[in-house]
């Protein structure tokens, strides 16, 4: 109620998906309560809910438990969320100034793929974020005699264990000239500590 606006009377009876969820999460949300009525839980789904007077969203992140009876029959499902706003918001802000940052920061998803790529990257560089998102960051833009000890950097920072004034060479857009980096690989987590990928922040 505090968080949603919406009290008891209002909600009721009501189709959750139907009536409470912004349209373009309607599916996701509805494949969520599906897999939870099979017995499959969801850990973490996150997902935007509107507040009464569809004045402001707010982000949720939900654990989906299946309900049983005494006859251990699934009855439904219980959702256990967390209002995330905030933090949102904070992200968006610690996005903006990743981007605006005076130094080449990029990001890596577990995978090695780029899924961060600042300004100051791109003018150093001259590849843009259209060159690089998704791509691998070794495979893609490291020199061959450096792919494996950048590779080795990025994989500890995957495991927790951070590196800092690691020197490389990465390649400029048309491969025209080397630029010296000086990286400092530091390890990226989720709300639940998970890690997610590496940030680099280079000079």
């Amino acid at each position: 109620i505090r968080v949603t606006g919406f009290d008891t009377n209002d909600v009721m009876g009501k189709n959750l998906v139907d009536d409470f969820i912004t349209t373009e999460f309607k599916k996701p949300v509805r494949n969520v309560l599906k897999k939870a009525l099979l017995g499959e839980e969801t850990a973490n789904f996150e997902f935007p809910l509107m507040n009464k007077g569809a004045t402001r969203l707010i982000n949720i992140l939900l654990n989906a438990t299946t309900r049983r009876d005494i006859s251990n029959e699934i009855v439904g499902v219980v959702g256990i969320g967390q209002d995330i706003t905030a933090r949102i918001n904070q992200e968006q802000e610690y996005a903006k100034l990743i981007d605006s940052a005076n130094a080449p920061i990029f990001g890596i998803d577990v995978n090695g793929n780029v899924n961060v790529w600042n300004q100051c990257a791109i003018r150093v560089t001259g590849f843009d974020t259209n060159d690089v998102m998704g791509k691998n960051l070794v495979d893609d833009f490291i020199t061959t005699e450096f792919k494996k000890p950048v590779r080795n950097v990025l994989k500890k920072a995957l495991l927790g264990e951070e590196t800092a004034n690691f020197e490389f060479p990465l390649m400029n857009k048309g491969a025209t000239r080397l630029i010296n980096i000086l990286l400092n690989a530091t390890t990226r987590r989720d709300i639940s500590n998970e890690i997610v990928g590496v940030v680099g922040i280079g000079q």
